[in-house]
């Protein structure tokens, strides 16, 4: 009985503790050195914790291609006063990312910069 009720107390502080150990720097998955610019449609907004994220349709060689741009989380946004309909006005339209790419070499980044088709740019810092 007592090996169980250990069992399950230590099982359930590595379950909790899960959450710590999966944020990370940016330098963990992208090139913080590097930077990539990709035109193309904005199809997505997740605006979701622990990071937003957009998905954008760019014209790639013989078919589109599609991109996911990670970005700072929700309430760093807000705190700057932004909110997920600035990156929804976008929804259909071209615009313009500026990120840092993924080590790996996958259609993946993460944001510094959207230019939308009307001008309007939002920007963001690497604060991880």
């Amino acid at each position: 009985m007592r090996t169980s009720l250990h069992a399950t107390l230590l099982a359930s502080v590595v379950l909790l503790a899960q959450p710590v150990w999966g944020h990370h720097s940016t330098s963990a998955i992208f090139e913080n050195d590097k930077r990539i610019t990709v035109t193309g449609t904005l199809t997505k907004v997740d605006w979701i914790n622990p990071h937003i994220v957009i998905f954008l349709e760019s014209a790639g060689g013989s078919a589109p291609e599609t991109w996911r741009i990670q970005g700072n989380p929700p309430a760093w946004w807000r705190t700057v006063g932004v909110g997920r309909a600035d990156f929804a006005k976008g929804l259909g339209q071209s615009v313009t990312v500026e990120a840092l790419p993924a080590q790996d070499g996958s259609r993946y980044g993460y944001l510094r910069r959207i230019r939308f088709a009307n001008g309007d740019t939002l920007e963001s810092m690497n604060t991880l």
